[in-house]
């Protein structure tokens, strides 16, 4: 699927620049102002390619293009290719200072940002260069509805897109994939597509000086939104730096807490999960072991899952409770607080914690094998400790090679590549191979 996508996105891509330098490209003028402004958009881009929309600006910029039939009051005749056309080369010119550095955007961004514009340009030129939309829809409130109801279908087909594509790359399940997309586009999505209708209107009303005047409040809201991540990111590394509490403190092995967090929110993908409460799973997991902080002697191997059913409860409340104080959201604390508990009064989040946890320090235990023989044992205990969906879903992950440290980045879709087999962590029997 990936594959297909870009054949298609290059395809059209050179199909579009070919015949406009051939033909020649109409109203020169307008198709050069609206080049800088994506170009200018790719420019300001922010992060490495694999946020939901890095390039806010210059994709407002490139569907407003495509849904633009006036300028000043005056027809405008470009068609679906010179669309394409000027999207792709204003967007390679303002990608160029970042792939310089190491930051150009993704192939699947780029692939979906082409074939999004083209679908909203075929949607939109032909209608209005033919004069069917005036008749059907003339020029008062009925033309704004055709406008924002096109870029809802570019958006969703978008969306479609995207899921798709992340299913067949990593075989997580395609609803959740779609639900997370759709939630994505609530945030900056909703302003790309209403700036892009906006300067569609503005435009035909009062020409090209509607372009920096609509920009602008965009631009600050990429600034605001820029800002925001930030600041989950710093709260994803301060609890990541308390995870780690345990493992400098000596109550666990290295790495363990990240090998936890990874495996169980690649178990929660499979099993369905998205946006908060793989947020919520990811912080339980890294904070699963914090109670031990409150032990006088360290468990051996930190391994709590072979402990007394008392004090795996004892240690789990007491993690709770610590979780609680540091300022974590309180869904991370129920999650910690109840991974002792008997899995069917556990909520799913829990459950999966606790199986990935137990998988970890089993795998640990016996060298080469491990992997197999935690699995096996998992399995044997699935009468009363573990949840059998969760374990399975545990060997799936396992066999796609996925949970590996460093997997599990980008609200943009799962890691690239195929896999097969189990990870390269469970082959090396998770010895400690990360700090």
């Amino acid at each position: 699927m990936p594959v297909l996508v870009r054949a298609a996105a290059t395809l059209l891509a050179a199909g579009a620049l070919g015949a406009t330098l051939w033909r020649g490209a109409e109203e020169p003028g307008i198709a050069l102002a609206f080049g800088v402004l994506i170009a200018v958009g790719e420019l300001a881009r922010w992060g490495s390619g694999r946020e939901r929309e890095p390039a806010p600006l210059g994709s407002a910029g490139a569907l407003a293009y495509a849904l633009l039939g006036e300028c000043g009051g005056q027809h405008t005749h470009h068609g679906v290719l010179q669309v394409v056309a000027v999207v792709v080369a204003a967007g390679l010119v303002g990608a160029v200072p970042h792939v310089a550095v190491g930051r150009g955007p993704s192939l699947d961004h780029l692939a979906r940002r082409v074939l999004a514009v083209g679908f909203a340009a075929l949607c939109f030129q032909p209608l209005y260069n033919s004069g069917q939309l005036a008749v059907l829809a003339g020029h008062g409130p009925g033309y704004a509805v055709v406008i924002v109801t096109l870029l809802a279908l570019t958006a969703l087909c978008d969306a479609v897109l995207a899921a798709a594509m992340a299913h067949a790359r990593s075989g997580w399940p395609f609803g959740p994939l779609l639900r997370e997309e759709l939630r994505g586009m609530s945030g900056i999505g909703s302003a790309v597509c209403a700036t892009g209708a906006v300067m569609a209107l503005a435009v035909a009303v009062a020409g090209l000086w509607a372009l920096p005047v609509f920009s602008f409040p965009l631009f600050l809201t990429q600034l605001a939104f820029r800002r925001y991540v930030g600041a989950r990111t710093t709260y994803r590394q301060t609890i990541a730096s308390l995870a780690r509490a345990t493992e400098i403190a000596g109550y666990t092995p290295a790495g363990h807490a990240r090998r936890v967090a990874d495996l169980s929110r690649a178990v929660g993908r499979d099993l369905g999960l998205s946006g908060p409460d793989l947020g919520v799973l990811e912080y339980a997991a890294l904070m699963h072991d914090i109670g031990q902080l409150s032990l006088v002697d360290p468990v051996p191997a930190g391994a709590t899952a072979a402990l007394p059913e008392a004090e795996q409860r004892r240690i789990a409340l007491l993690g709770g409770a610590v979780v609680r104080q540091t300022g974590v959201a309180a869904d991370v604390a129920v999650v910690v607080e109840r991974q002792a508990d008997p899995y069917r009064d556990q909520p799913l989040t829990a459950r999966i914690v606790r199986v990935a946890n137990a998988y970890d320090e089993m795998a640990r235990e016996h060298g080469p094998q491990g992997p197999l023989t935690a699995l096996e044992r998992l399995r044997l205990a699935t009468g009363r400790d573990y949840q059998p969906e969760v374990v399975e879903a545990l060997a799936r992950v396992l066999a796609r090679g996925r949970g590996r440290p460093g997997e599990r980045r980008g609200a943009g879709g799962p890691p690239e590549g195929p896999a097969t087999g189990p990870s390269e962590a469970a082959r090396r029997g998770h010895a400690g191979e990360r700090g």
